[in-house]
């Protein structure tokens, strides 16, 4: 029975559903993009994580170091794999407007569902820079677009009042929420229709609170089918039994990032034997410390 009045509340705005993951990029021996394992990666994605939607060259997907062209073909190959039981959304954020233009152009072209366009990073334009940037973004396709805030990494944060401005626009319709201040977040979401996706694994219960709607994941490559579960349950009143698959899984969405998440889902994917290749440099493997590590967490919560 629920343990609170949350299931009466209104429905929430959905444009991606409950649960995304960032997907990984898989990569052959050669160094090249596996296209093999990405489609049978993003199958497992959806069809056992319970996934209602991807996000493809993501950088969790290492997009700093692939091409446009693999970008395109990679997008191709996974809404392919997955056909209509998930949408795929292209991430085509750069620190240049116009290429993140032609990426957005070249997403839509390549069958995409939706864009995910992060703030231009180590720039840091000011907040105006930001509202123009996002909104030329917006009117290059006709694709619905999830903002990625996350200014740990970018350098710069999507202020409350720009993402009020960009709330405006028809086709800006979903945060990625990684900012790490749910005080500010939940201003917006009280005073916009912007559905806001945690960005942060382990803070999509503490989210979903304040009115997030579910959660765009790295360690959901392996937690995905509970995460959902528990997003579920929390929407349906079953306070307590969210909280309590929130406590189980916590280990593996914080120890994903033992170091960065691509490094550590390719790990973990090896671990239970579904490896999807090694890294493009800069990044680099998993130390034998970090794996070892990560095979107890993942174990520790029946994953592994």
């Amino acid at each position: 029975m629920p343990t609170s009045n949350i299931a009466s509340m209104p429905t929430a705005n959905l444009p991606f559903g409950r649960l995304l993951t960032a997907m990984v990029t898989p990569f052959d021996a050669q160094g090249a993009v596996d296209h093999e394992k990405a489609a049978e990666l993003a199958a497992y994605l959806v069809d056992e994580m319970a996934n209602d939607a991807l996000v493809v060259s993501g950088t969790t997907g290492e997009s700093p170091t692939t091409t446009d062209a693999e970008k395109a073909d990679l997008l191709r190959t996974v809404v392919a794999a997955v056909g209509d039981r998930a949408q795929v959304l292209a991430g085509v954020g750069t620190f240049s407007t116009r290429h993140t233009v032609e990426l957005a152009e070249q997403a839509a072209a390549a069958g995409a569902d939706g864009l995910l366009v992060v703030t231009p990073y180590y720039s840091k334009p000011p907040q105006p820079a930001l509202v123009q940037h996002f909104s030329t973004v917006a009117e290059a396709t006709e694709l619905p677009i999830m903002l990625y805030d996350i200014p740990h990494r970018s350098g710069a944060e999507i202020a409350t009042d720009t993402l009020k401005r960009l709330a405006g626009h028809p086709r800006i319709v979903a945060v990625k929420d990684a900012k790490g201040n749910l005080t500010e977040s939940g201003r917006v979401m009280a005073a916009t229709d912007l559905a806001f996706y945690s960005g942060d694994d382990a803070a999509t219960l503490p989210l979903l609170s304040i009115g997030g709607v579910g959660l765009v994941g790295t360690s959901t490559h392996f937690t995905g089918a509970l995460a959902k579960q528990m997003i579920e349950r929390f929407v349906a009143g079953e306070v307590a039994e969210a909280l309590e698959l929130h406590r189980r899984l916590e280990p593996t969405f914080t120890g994903v990032f033992a170091t960065q998440g691509c490094i550590m889902v390719k790990a973990g994917l090896e671990l239970q034997g579904r490896g999807v290749g090694g890294l493009r440099p800069p990044m680099i493997e998993a130390t034998d410390e970090q794996r070892r590590t990560f095979a107890d967490v993942l174990t520790s919560s029946g994953l592994l």
